[in-house]
């Protein structure tokens, strides 16, 4: 196999990486750092993120030989500790990356430090917090240093073994915040024990709660040249760990999420424990057991001999088998250990000479056939990279479920498989088999695992589970007859869950197909639930009827998207079934035309009903003709036609009296035929509604005379209802009057009181005389006697005040003609100084200035003028001038003309007063005469400053269009134009 296709790799890092400072004792990395000791006493550091490198001898001043014990680098690769051990004791020293001389740490004198355990969540650069150093002789101290202070801060012991003392040759800490402070956890082991301490505090708090309670350890007696302990580090957080031990590698999960107590009190965090013997790897008959430990995420790497072993953490098989390219001088000694660097995510193995990198690609690539061999099949998905892994673990639990028998749990399996196998595969399989629950689940499970756009698999692996549906059922009921009960709970889950499956299917299911297959099998009930389903309102419709179900039916018909067609169609099935529950949905339903209803209406009412009974349609019609204010004729004449059939009257009167129109302006009172409704009222024989239609039409002879035949009390009523027509009015009543006294049957002194009682009613429209041809010719006159002399004083007094009348007619005309003769004797007093309204001029001067109007005459030199009641004066001229200015154009043509007219006569009438007042007897009337009164008329006949022309020229505009020109005038405009030049003159 080609190397690129290993997992872990082998690459010689560094040959001689001691730069001649002495053999490799130790080493430890972290972050890219290396730092290694040397059998000479000196700590050599590379960085290979910065690529540099020192060294530090701490043999310096210490006699004898001198050897690096130990070395230890935190995570993040800044602070270090070293110990040496000679022939005058040990030494322990502190150094930082950023210091050239080390610190030693004089507390720990003669102490060999064996582990360290670093503070990985909260240690820095500048500061390592909280660290625990294991010694030698089985003792815990706590120690920080703040680079600062250029020396530690404190070290104090925390524990010490005394029961079994053995030296710590390894140590780790994980600590986690949590509400009342920081949780520590700390694992330390020796060659035979594994130890835990945990708490919540400071460390030496809970290391001194261990003086009163028993500390928690594993116990594995047995050989091993070096006991380790190693924490995996994922997202700087410990998940499992590893100890070498005597009787294997004891290893396990570590979850510090949930708290879990142990027997003795103690929180244990330790999951999934399991040991790992080595005798799996022993290759004579004695088994070698390793020097040294790795481990990565899903694999161990243990140093054997010269090689490395690696062993897969889950199945426990040997894996890989890397090898070293080693110096001659250092084969003899071997590998010496091996060491990892979880921040690169790295493993190193060092010689006495070199340094090895191991490198890891995508080791968990092939775990999930590790967990599926392991039948871990949760892990085993869980860490598929593709769908053909995926695949193949469905695979198998399908066929171990399926070797089983277990068919239902194998096909919920097959149908996750896409590639492995082909659907008609696995559809033999269970159809091989007899298997149809199976297959069911199958094609169900199929149908939850395909994709929208596969719409063709879809619609037939649906159609296919809804015959295996139908099929189930069929099979159920031909083996137990009493599978329609109640209570028989496998055959209504099944039905319940084929109509779940329907309703998921409903928009990929083939309409027609599906319904031919219920239909086929004989499943109205499902078939009218896939209808619904599918919106095919009419088939839903017709099961309901057809089962005399109206409730459901008007409910399918009260859902937004049915068509409202639907209702029109069964609505004479609907009221015929359940006339309230019908008309009761008819009127919360908006949308409905009551038209078209009137079919169901009509059938509805040909049906015999009790007399108690609530009609139905009536109710229905009037909610339409009062409440929606329907205005169609139709249903006006069918509520008209049913009020008409029902024996009490006064329902039907109420209707014909109600006034529908609501007075709308232009609008009818009424939306019924009103002929129709007399031929329906008098079919029906309902006289008081003809009546009153009669009336409604104006044919007031028809409906007085039909009214004598019911009420007389009725037919006074119809014809007190004529008012314009008195003529027609009076007819009337000596219709009722003929009547009344042909139907009189007492003594004929009775009928006359009651014939002239009857004149009283009708207000003095009638006389006796209009009734006394309706009596008999032998009655005598002195029955009338009464009658006749109370009519006569009437018109007596009648004559009189005609008389009276005529007198204050002759008195008014008296008057009139006294008013003309003193009209003529008017005059008027003109102050001398009096002015006129128009040219401001005085009235009185002399009329050198003007022209004498034609048709006037001055007297003296004084010009013509007119004076008004109001005191304005004008001169007759400046009158005619302004008068024809602003009046409108029609009225000053007529002036002009009327002076042309007054041209044309010539001469002037002799008695002319001013003012243009005559005395000349009306007889003498000359056509100049009247032409002036006419031009006095039209210029004269109110004051222009007090009457309807100052009125009307408040609507005038202030600048007239004739004025125009003059206006434009008056505009300002610039002084220099541009196109004038400016000359400048010398002086």
């Amino acid at each position: 196999m080609e190397r690129r296709h290993h997992v872990f790799s082998v690459d010689l890092l560094e040959r001689y990486a001691t730069k001649g400072r002495g053999a490799i004792t130790c080493m430890a990395t972290g972050n890219d750092v290396i730092v290694l000791g040397t059998n000479k006493g000196w700590v050599i550091r590379h960085d290979f993120g910065v690529g540099d490198s020192y060294d530090i001898d701490l043999s310096v001043g210490r006699p004898g030989e001198q050897s690096i014990h130990k070395v230890f680098v935190d995570p993040g690769g800044s602070h270090c500790i070293a110990t040496v051990i000679g022939s005058s004791g040990a030494d322990t020293y502190y150094t930082h990356a950023k210091w050239t001389k080390p610190r030693i740490l004089s507390k720990l004198k003669g102490l060999v430090v064996n582990a360290v355990a670093w503070n990985r969540q909260h240690i820095t650069e500048a500061s390592t917090r909280e660290i625990i150093l294991g010694t030698d002789n089985g003792q815990l101290y706590e120690m920080a240093v703040d680079v600062k202070d250029k020396m530690e801060k404190y070290i104090k012991l925390l524990f010490e073994l005394k029961e079994l003392p053995e030296a710590f040759t390894g140590l780790q800490m994980e600590t986690a915040s949590v509400h009342n402070g920081t949780r520590f956890y700390v694992m330390a082991v020796t060659p035979t024990r594994l130890y835990s301490f945990t708490g919540i505090g400071s460390l030496d708090a809970i290391f001194a709660s261990y003086v009163d309670r028993t500390v928690h350890f594993m116990e594995l007696p047995g050989e091993i040249p070096n006991s380790e302990l190693h924490f995996f580090i994922q997202q700087r957080r410990a998940v499992h760990f590893a100890w070498l031990s005597g009787a294997g590698t004891y290893h396990g999960d570590l979850k510090f999420g949930a708290q879990h107590s142990s027997p003795n009190g103690d929180e244990n965090f330790v999951e999934n424990k399991a040991l790992l013997d080595y005798s799996k790897f022993s290759e004579g008959v004695e088994g070698v057991k390793p020097t040294s430990l790795a481990i990565s995420e899903f694999h161990f790497l243990l140093l054997i001999g010269n090689k490395v072993k690696v062993v897969n953490r889950i199945s426990e098989q040997i894996v890989e088998e890397l090898y070293f390219d080693q110096t001659s001088d250092a084969v003899s000694r071997g590998i010496i250990g091996l060491c990892s660097d979880a921040s690169a995510g790295l493993f190193y193995a060092y010689d006495q000479n070199s340094i090895f990198q191991v490198s890891v690609n995508d080791e968990g690539r092939d775990m999930w056939k590790v967990y599926l061999d392991l039948k871990e099949y949760a892990a085993a998905l869980a860490s598929c990279r593709d769908a053909l892994q995926r695949d193949q673990v469905y695979l198998v639990q399908a066929e171990a479920a399926f070797v089983a028998k277990e068919f239902l749990r194998a096909a919920s399996f097959y149908a996750k498989i896409n590639y492995v196998l082909s659907f008609e595969e696995i559809s033999l399989k269970f159809i091989s088999i007899g298997e149809q629950d199976a297959l069911r689940t199958f094609l169900l499970r199929k149908l939850d695992n395909l994709s929208k756009d596969e719409k063709c698999q879809i619609t037939m692996i649906s159609t296919w589970a809804t015959e295996l549906y139908l099929d189930k059922i069929n099979r159920l009921l031909l083996e137990d007859d009493g599978a329609l009960d109640s209570n028989n709970t496998v055959y209504q889950s099944l039905i319940k869950e084929f109509c779940a499956f329907l309703s998921d299917c409903k928009d990929v299911l083939d309409e027609a197909t599906t319904m031919k297959l219920l239909e086929s099998y004989g499943r109205v009930n499902e078939l009218v639930f896939f209808a619904s389903l599918k919106e095919q309102h009419e088939i839903v419709l017709h099961h309901y009827i057809q089962q005399g179900e109206a409730k459901k039916a008007l409910q399918v018909l009260q859902k937004p998207n049915v068509a409202t067609e639907l209702q029109y169609k069964f609505a004479p099935d609907l009221i015929m079934l359940d006339a309230y529950e019908t008309v009761e949905s008819w009127m919360t339903t908006k949308s409905l035309n009551p038209r078209k209803l009137i079919p169901a209406m009509m059938r509805y009412s040909s049906e015999p009903h009790a007399k108690n009974e609530t009609h139905e349609v009536i109710k229905y019609l009037e909610y339409c003709v009062h409440c929606l204010q329907n205005e169609d004729p139709g249903v006006h004449n069918l509520l008209l036609s049913l009020y008409a059939k029902k024996e009490d009257e006064s329902a039907l009167l109420r209707f014909l009296e109600c006034k529908f129109g609501k007075g709308q302006p232009g609008g009818p009172e009424f939306f019924y035929d009103p002929k129709y409704a007399l031929r329906l009222c008098l079919k029906e024989k309902r006289m008081r509604a003809c009546v009153h239609i009669y009336s409604m039409m104006s044919m007031h002879e028809e409906a007085v005379a039909l009214a004598l035949q019911v009420d007389p009390e009725l037919a006074m009523a119809e014809a007190d209802k004529v008012e314009d027509d008195e003529d027609l009015r009076k007819k009337l009543w000596l219709m009722i009057a003929k009547h009344v006294i042909e139907q009189e049957k007492g003594t004929k002194r009775e009928n006359i009181r009651k014939a002239i009682a009857f004149l009283k009613e009708t207000d003095g429209l009638l006389k006796i005389e209009d009734i006394l041809p309706f009596f008999p010719d032998f009655a005598l006159i002195d029955d009338f006697k009464e009658a006749i002399c109370s009519s006569l004083e009437d018109y007596n007094e009648q004559i009189e005040k005609l008389k009276q009348e005529m007198n204050d007619a002759t008195c008014g005309a008296d008057n009139i003609r006294n008013d003309i003769s003193a009209l003529a004797q008017r005059y008027t007093v003109i102050d001398r100084d009096e002015e006129c309204g128009v040219c401001r001029r005085k009235i009185l001067n002399v009329a050198g200035d003007y022209r004498m109007t034609t048709g006037y005459m001055a007297v003296g030199p004084i010009a013509p003028f007119y004076v008004f009641p109001c005191g304005h004066a004008f001169h007759a001229q400046c009158l005619i001038a302004h008068v024809t200015r602003c009046t409108n154009q029609a009225q000053a043509e007529y002036i002009l003309d009327l002076q042309k007219q007054l041209t044309l006569l010539g001469a002037e009438p002799k008695n002319v007063s001013n003012g243009g007042l005559s005395e000349e007897p009306l007889a003498s009337v000359t056509p100049m005469h009247k032409i002036r009164s006419q031009l006095d008329d039209a210029v004269a006949s109110d004051c222009p400053f007090c009457g309807d022309l100052m009125i009307r020229e408040i609507s005038l505009p202030f600048i007239l269009p004739e004025e125009a020109e003059e206006s434009e005038s008056w505009e300002i405009k610039p002084h220099n134009h541009p196109s004038q030049r400016s000359l400048s003159l010398a002086v």
